[in-house]
């Protein structure tokens, strides 16, 4: 009988003790141009309960592959919750995508699959975090995204400062919020509501784990300085491929051969020059084409040839191109190379026509990503910052999302 008991009690435990993360998988080299967005043109979908999902992908093999989509909900640690599929979707997911079509009359054949949620399979019933898989014909792990479903129960402030700290002065972003809980009936708030700061829609640079400092009255009061702050880095650099024939003013110049060959020219090391605004994307990335009327099905691959000045800075590490157009993976197709005859570290991408951002980051020995140390740091720069406000009540099994918050770094004040 003991036995017994203590084997019940290993299976109610056991899904807690072995919950991965769930982090986001990349894809495969012939599978490109993944967008993922909700009602706004960032791509990263943070929508009410309703609103609609869109994910769009390009498949360079061009054989109209079978590709099937998972739906997982997720508690505030992105591990998978507790709820079963039935309490948080309506319908069935585990579908085939059936809208897809082939490019019209470019140079690099591929198929274009095009998913949209809700749909008439599946639509989501709670708030919280999500991944969206998708599996080929044999249930092999494609590639995965997150995204957020929230409702507006109570209100949330954000504002951006200065740093405090004399050191960071210069070089750092504060978001500080106010949460107004008047319309949510919270029993222990300082406990039950976890917050998630993001610059930039970028996962990998989240806040979380802050608590409120006070309250007054109905509001969750968050006035950090060290423990809510960003480096903010530089306006991001960035090209246009709309136009296949014509250089612009980052193309130095175009090469037919099995593809377009688009030259960027050379860029420079921003981290000692005085700051300069430039209107960016904030790295995101936009697939458009003159070429054709429709983009996601007409708009051609190009190759892009990218050439950074070699520095001490670099030393014998390894550097990157970085940008929302692969999610901000590190991969060999976009890790440069030096180049002994001119003393440029180059690496050429092939990427869809559009207008796209990106920078140089350095993957340090010890396996540290250094996103500034080519572009720098400066408080003036321009940055989104998103904050997800989650509770989580007695009882209850999952992490809902019960407000959103957003703030640019445009109106930062001292």
């Amino acid at each position: 009988m003991r036995l017994y008991y203590k084997l019940i009690l290993f299976l109610l435990v056991s899904p807690c003790l072995f919950a991965q993360v769930q982090v986001e998988v990349n894809p495969p080299e012939h599978i490109k141009s993944i967008i993922f967005k909700g009602p706004t043109e960032d791509q990263f979908p943070i929508v009410r309960i309703g609103e609609q999902i869109l994910l769009e992908f390009d498949d360079l093999l061009a054989n109209e592959q079978d590709y099937y989509y998972k739906i997982v909900h997720c508690d505030y640690d992105w591990t998978p919750s507790q709820l079963l599929k039935s309490q948080y979707l309506n319908g069935v997911d585990n579908q085939r995508i059936i809208d897809y079509e082939n490019s019209y009359n470019t140079l690099q054949p591929y198929s274009n699959y095009r998913l949209t949620i809700p749909n008439e399979n599946v639509r989501l019933k709670v708030s919280g975090n999500y991944v969206l898989e998708i599996y080929n014909s044999t249930y092999e792990l494609q590639f995965s995204r997150r995204f957020v479903a929230y409702k507006d129960v109570v209100q949330v402030g954000a504002i951006i400062k200065r740093s405090r700290d004399f050191k960071y002065l210069n070089e750092k972003q504060v978001v500080q919020i106010k949460i107004n809980t008047a319309n949510a009936r919270l029993v222990n708030p300082k406990k039950e509501v976890k917050i998630a700061i993001l610059q930039n829609h970028h996962w990998p640079t989240t806040i979380t784990d802050i608590v409120p400092q006070f309250t007054l009255g109905n509001e969750l009061v968050y006035k950090y300085d060290q423990e809510t702050s960003f480096y903010g880095g530089n306006e991001f650099l960035n090209f246009d491929t709309k136009d296949l024939r014509a250089p612009t003013s980052e193309i130095s110049h175009i090469e037919l051969g099995d593809l377009y060959n688009h030259y960027l020219f050379s860029d420079v090391y921003r981290f000692s020059r005085p700051y300069t605004y430039y209107p960016d994307a904030n790295g995101d990335f936009v697939v458009r084409s003159l070429q054709g009327s429709n983009s996601s099905r007409e708009a051609e691959y190009t190759n892009l040839h990218f050439s950074l000045p070699y520095a001490e800075e670099l030393a014998l590490d390894e550097v990157f191109i970085y940008g929302k157009y692969n999610n901000y993976t590190l991969t060999e197709e976009n890790k440069m190379t030096y180049n002994e005859d001119n003393g440029m570290m180059e690496a050429r991408i092939k990427l869809k026509q559009g207008f796209y951002n990106y920078k140089y980051v350095i993957k340090r020995e010890d396996g540290v990503v250094d996103l500034n140390t080519v572009s720098g740091n400066f408080h003036y720069t321009e940055n989104n910052y998103l904050v997800l406000v989650y509770y989580r009540d007695f009882g209850d099994l999952y992490d809902s999302i019960i407000g959103i918050g957003s703030a640019n770094s445009r109106q930062i004040s001292n």
